[in-house]
């Protein structure tokens, strides 16, 4: 008689729990910082500066497409690293540079297997102060590259900056099975996973950093509200996330201001507090740096 009062308990007590609201995201229900996003620097944290783009958009030409925007400051890597020097050289206030293992034959698919770049990684390091090692891709994760890999991580620890990885959610967690420290940016939130799981591995891993780059089509959704699977994402991981807008091609640069123009689109439809952590704030924290709109139209 007992068993059956407890178990005519139990039921209720499920149903309660099903419905019961999920625990409250910061911002959520706040309104919208709307048209006011346009006051709001930027920080574009996936900028490459490509050899084809060198003579095309000179240094100051890229800095002006930055004022234009108004993309205060940008993470460049570049292939080869010489881009992002150039760069940062030309605007130290704007730049911040990272290294792209990327030179001579090594590229996105084999850079793994190029000869000695352990030690080119190694120079670069020394030589500049680059404050991320990326973005490189992990097209198919090879677990016989560990050495590297391991050897990759100890010299980001060793300068306490990040990885910025662009890959799946497999690789990802791989690598923090080799060090559950590591620090990494997961380049355009992990580009061809799906939205749940993007969700699910920045849950996993409370330190996972992510840029959206690329990703603005699926955030704006079709309505005039944001995918909810996104906006879910944006709200939940608020304080790890940062926009990016991928010159990987000419074109990209060619579109500069588009691409910016659409990533406040849909900042715009976020609270002040959350629009402003993903437009700069994270990136100040993550960089140690002061983001201003005074910083355009300087170098």
């Amino acid at each position: 008689m007992r068993f059956r009062s407890l178990a005519g308990l139990a039921l209720p007590l499920i149903l309660a729990a099903a419905c019961a609201p999920a625990d409250p995201v910061d911002g959520a229900g706040a309104p919208p910082i709307g048209d006011a996003v346009s006051e709001l620097p930027i920080f574009d944290a996936h900028v490459h500066y490509k050899e084809p783009a060198w003579e095309a958009y000179p240094v100051e030409s890229v800095i002006e497409l930055m004022d234009r925007s108004g993309v205060a400051m940008a993470l460049v890597s570049s292939t080869p690293d010489e881009g992002t020097i150039m760069l940062w050289e030309h605007a130290p206030n704007r730049i911040v540079p990272e290294l792209r293992p990327y030179h001579g034959d090594a590229g996105s698919s084999n850079w793994t297997k190029a000869e000695r770049m352990e030690d080119y990684l190694r120079a670069r390091l020394e030589r500049y102060p680059h404050e991320g090692i990326g973005e490189f891709h992990i097209h198919r994760l090879d677990t016989s590259d560990e050495a590297l890999f391991r050897a990759v991580i100890a010299m980001a620890k060793a300068r306490d900056i990040p990885l910025h990885v662009h890959s799946g959610a497999e690789p990802v967690r791989w690598l923090y099975s080799l060090d559950p420290e590591v620090r990494i940016i997961w380049a355009h939130a992990g580009l061809g996973e799906r939205a749940d799981a993007v969700y699910a591995l920045m849950a996993d891993h409370p330190t996972l950093l992510a840029d959206t780059s690329l990703r603005e089509r699926a955030i704006l959704g079709s309505g005039d509200r944001l995918d909810p699977q996104w906006e879910r994402i944006l709200l939940t991981f608020q304080d790890r996330l940062m926009v990016g807008s991928d010159t990987w091609v000419n074109g990209q640069w060619d579109n500069y201001e588009a691409i910016i123009a659409s990533n406040r689109a849909w900042l715009s439809k976020l609270p002040r507090e959350v629009a402003e952590k993903i437009a700069y704030r994270n990136a100040e924290r993550i960089f140690g740096r002061e983001i201003s709109m005074e910083q355009i139209g300087t170098r």
